[in-house]
């Protein structure tokens, strides 16, 4: 009895079973290219379900579980989730989902060597199939089938199942299954030693599982090849091979093919001599299979250790693994692995002296080689290939027949819309001609009205090219202002920074400091001056920026700058003088004007020295007011002249060794001609400066 976690009927949610069918079509899909993810989505089908009460999810869910369980070795957990599907399938009379958890069982016990057992669920599947009528479940249950009488070592009647398998999934396009089917016939025939004919069935099955992502069938053909390869003693290449199918069934944790891998491996490196490390992938093939309970492979691991200490001459060693090979490979009753045991266990009662046990051995190796090479299985695959062959030239020529109906359809249609387009080319081009009149008209009238707007265009051209010039300006000063940040601004806070590190640690006496500090405090005033002026520039960037001018008296702005720089004019020994007259008012925003009076005040006293002096200025022109800063320092070439208020400059160390940053006069400009105003210089080396600028007289009424 199930406990479903609410009522027993109880209506699933629409949105519940549509995440669950989701869960589940991605745990199917999961399967052969990555099983965890699989398994994880089939846990979570499992569990929604549970809560949902939606038994066909739950049931679908179960059988992926399933399925992943006993692909990773977990057979006892694999048989209580299909038996739990079975159960709910058989509640919900879903004929579909008991068949395919009836192959799933089956490929469990083949996998288990409990060939009754797997027979009798494929064959229950198989009586579904044929009774619903569903034709791509029954070529993949015919098909596994055919496996099953492989392993048992009945290739004839594997063969039987197989070929109309093939033929039924060429015929109806199944790509996966006739990849599938491709590589078991290959098999067949790499177990009758025909092996240039079994790797034209594995390539054929590679080239399409290449356009999948099932890596668990590429990871199985690449074996196979392998093995062949080995077969042929080319061992460099089957190893080749060997790798890819390892890295594949370690990806996929596939302990059936990693268990087969090994033991592979471990017979190309015997074969090669070197048998320390084919004893190390034995050793791990038959850990593997015992733990797994994966009787085909502990048979072939088995006979690999046989086959190499018998390589070895090392015949003592190799008997018990000869003997217990040969007990599993009759349990199995598969022809190939018989034969390579019986082969097995000659070689070792030979090398022992035990001629007479060798000689039955011997005996009973001829004897399965001789039914693995029957004229039945080899007659059957010369006619089932003849009859593929055939199956095939069919198909092509029913596809061909088909191209030629839709190719004289495709023909039929195409006059058709021929003698169409034609019709419609008369009528457009009518229409065109006598669209064509009447844009004629308008054209006429366009152009006129194209003329008179001509004019108004060129004049918002250029004013759209002033205001590109303007903001070129602005992109080249912003450049110049994050190099400033960048570099100039960096040096005096680097230069804090570590006059502390050497306080920090004691690198420096406090003599020492003391000579350091007027220095570090010299940098420290030129930054935070600029800063101040940089951080009033942004914001004269403003829109509103305008709506700050006002009426202000300039000697009032003038007084306020002296005063807030008489401490540096007196240390350096300066003369300075203010000849403002109270009455002039200017009409301008007044921190823009201290500002600019600031950075020419304070470039005078930089380039000034003890006996020298710094006059101020301010007075009427015209509608204008005229500010003059005046200094008798070291002056400067025509050249720099020229070059201040045109790009940033060098800025040249002061009297005292003080430094700058070259933008301050840039700003300045900036913000007389925001102002409406205009500034200039005229200087003469080694006589001192003069810097002038004008900003709007105040109207008074």
């Amino acid at each position: 009895m199930l406990l479903w976690g609410g009522p027993l009927f109880a209506e699933p949610d629409l949105n519940d079973t549509s995440r669950i069918n989701h869960l589940n079509k991605l745990a199917e899909s999961h399967v052969g290219s990555n099983p965890d993810s699989a398994f994880y989505f089939a846990k979570q089908s499992i569990d929604l379900s549970r809560k949902a009460n939606y038994r066909q999810g739950l049931a679908k869910g179960l059988l992926e579980a399933g399925r992943i369980n006993y692909f990773k070795g977990n057979s006892a957990d694999a048989i209580k989730d299909f038996d739990e599907a079975i159960s709910i399938y058989g509640k919900l009379n879903d004929q579909k989902g008991l068949a395919a958890t009836y192959v799933q069982y089956g490929r469990m016990y083949n996998l288990l060597a409990n060939y009754p057992q797997t027979l009798f669920y494929l064959h229950k599947a198989l009586a579904i199939d044929k009774q619903i009528k569903d034709d791509y479940a029954l070529t993949d249950c015919n098909k596994n089938i055919g496996s099953v009488y492989f392993s048992m070592g009945k290739l004839s009647n594997a063969l039987d199942y197989y070929y109309p398998a093939l033929f039924t999934a060429i015929k109806n396009h199944y790509s996966i299954l006739t990849a599938e089917l491709y590589n078991d016939v290959g098999v067949i025939l790499q177990n009758m030693e025909v092996y240039p004919n079994a790797l034209v069935y594995f390539k054929k099955a590679i080239a399409i599982f290449e356009q999948t992502d099932n890596l668990m069938a590429l990871g199985t053909i690449n074996e196979n090849v392998g093995e062949v390869l080995l077969a042929q003693a080319d061992y460099d290449n089957a190893i080749v091979y060997l790798n890819k199918a390892n890295a594949i069934v370690k990806s996929q944790n596939d302990k059936d093919g990693l268990s087969s891998v090994y033991t592979d491996l471990g017979l190309c490196y015997a074969n090669k001599k070197q048998f320390k490390k084919a004893l190390n992938y034995l050793d791990t093939s038959l850990n593997i299979s015992i733990k797994y309970k994966i009787v085909y492979n502990q048979a072939y691991a088995l006979i690999g250790f046989a086959t190499t200490y018998n390589l070895n001459r090392q015949f003592a060693q190799a008997y018990p693994y000869a003997v217990k090979g040969e007990q599993l490979a009759n349990k199995l009753g598969n022809l190939v692995v018989r034969a390579n045991a019986a082969q097995q266990l000659n070689l070792t009662l030979a090398g022992l002296g035990r001629i007479n046990e060798a000689y039955q051995a011997l005996t009973n190796y001829v004897a399965i080689k001789k039914a693995l090479n029957s004229n039945e299985s080899i007659q059957k695959v010369t006619s089932y290939n003849f009859d593929l062959d055939l199956s095939v030239k069919q198909r092509l020529l029913s596809q061909q027949e088909h191209s030629k109906d839709l190719l004289y359809q495709q023909n039929s249609h195409f006059q058709k819309v021929i003698i169409y387009i034609f019709i419609v080319i008369i009528i457009a081009m009518i229409l065109v001609m006598w669209n064509y009149y009447r844009q004629k008209l308008k054209q006429q009238k366009i152009n006129e009205l194209l003329k008179a707007s001509n004019a108004d265009v060129l004049n918002q051209k250029a004013a759209l090219d002033e205001q590109a010039y303007k903001l070129n300006d602005l992109n080249a000063m912003k450049d110049r202002l994050i190099a400033i940040l960048a570099h100039d601004l960096r040096a005096p806070l680097s230069t804090l920074r570590g006059l502390f590190d050497l306080l920090q640690d004691d690198s420096i006496s406090h003599e020492e400091m003391l000579q350091l500090i007027p220095v570090v405090i010299k940098r420290l005033e030129y930054t935070s001056d600029f800063l101040d002026t940089l951080l009033f520039w942004i914001n004269s960037q403003m829109e509103n920026f305008e709506h700050a001018h006002k009426n202000f008296a300039v000697a009032n702005v003038i007084n306020k700058v002296a005063r807030h720089l008489e401490e540096q004019v007196q240390n350096k020994g300066i003369e300075l003088e203010i000849d403002a007259p109270a009455g002039l008012i200017a009409k301008a925003d007044p921190d823009s004007v201290g500002i600019v009076i600031r950075n020419l005040i304070t470039n005078a006293i930089k380039f000034c020295d003890k006996g020298d002096t710094i006059k101020i200025i301010a007075e009427p022109e015209n509608d204008n007011i005229l500010i003059t800063v005046q200094d008798s320092g070291t002056g400067m070439s025509p050249e720099q002249a020229g070059q201040l208020f045109k790009n940033r400059v060098e800025s040249q160390i002061g009297t005292r060794q003080e430094s700058g940053t070259g933008m301050g006069l840039l700003f300045c400009k900036d913000l007389v001609d925001k102002s409406g105003g205009r500034i200039w210089v005229t200087s003469q080396q080694g006589k001192g400066s003069a810097f002038f600028f004008t900003v709007p007289m105040a109207i008074t009424t």
